[in-house]
Parts: C-alpha cells; sequence; structure tokens
C-alpha cells in the first residue's frame, strides 16, 4: 500500500476561481507537444527590422549557412 504524501504547501489557489469549472482536468495533456519542442527565437529590436516574415528570416540564415560551409570547406 502506498503512503499519502504530505502536502507541506499552502493552497495557492485563489478563492474567486470557481471550483466546478476546474473538475475534469486532464493532467500532462500537451506534455507530448512540449517535450517536442520548439525552435521560437526572438529577434533583437535592432535587427528585427529587416525581416518582414519568416521567410525573409529563414532565407537570410540558409544563405549564411551557405557561407560558413563554403569557408569551413577551405579550411580543411
Amino acid at each position: 500500500m502506498k503512503k499519502a504524501q504530505k502536502n507541506d504547501r499552502p493552497d495557492e489557489l485563489r478563492p474567486e476561481y470557481d471550483w466546478s469549472k476546474l473538475k475534469g482536468g486532464v493532467r500532462g495533456k500537451y506534455a507530448p507537444r512540449c517535450k517536442a519542442g520548439s525552435n521560437l527565437v526572438l529577434l533583437s529590436p535592432d535587427v528585427a527590422p529587416y525581416f518582414r516574415d519568416e521567410a525573409s528570416v529563414n532565407h537570410a540564415l540558409r544563405s549564411l549557412i551557405g557561407v560558413v560551409k563554403a569557408q569551413f570547406r577551405q579550411a580543411h
């Protein structure tokens, strides 16, 4: 038989929350999505004006990757 865990933390839920609406939640519902991760990157304010959308950022990075690869091949 499992021992009951002692909960030393005080109840942090605000009194104005309606307990009846909090029933039926699913623990870890979004855990797989979170575990998969994401590649969101925040551009610095001085850089952001140079890119109008996601495609322009990706195009610039792919160009840079090409330059880095070419320099790496020349060095070795």
